[in-house]
């Protein structure tokens, strides 16, 4: 689908396993506070994390609950 990263907010233990790192290093920030280790971000295309910064807003519909 040409995505470049994805973000997760999770486990700290369990998804750097699959290669996600703390977003905030790499200037992606969740639109909401939480601690920091738990908004991971991890690189599907060589290169994508080095051109994208900035905050991360989920869809509305993620707010119904």
């Amino acid at each position: 689908l040409r995505y470049g990263v994805v973000v997760v907010l999770g486990h700290p233990h369990y998804y750097p396993k699959f290669g996600f790192t703390p977003s905030k290093p790499h200037g992606i920030e969740w639109e909401h506070e939480v601690p920091e280790d738990v908004f991971m971000v991890k690189e599907l295309q060589p290169g994508a994390l080095a051109q994208t910064r900035g905050v991360v807003k989920y869809r509305p519909e993620f707010n119904e609950v």
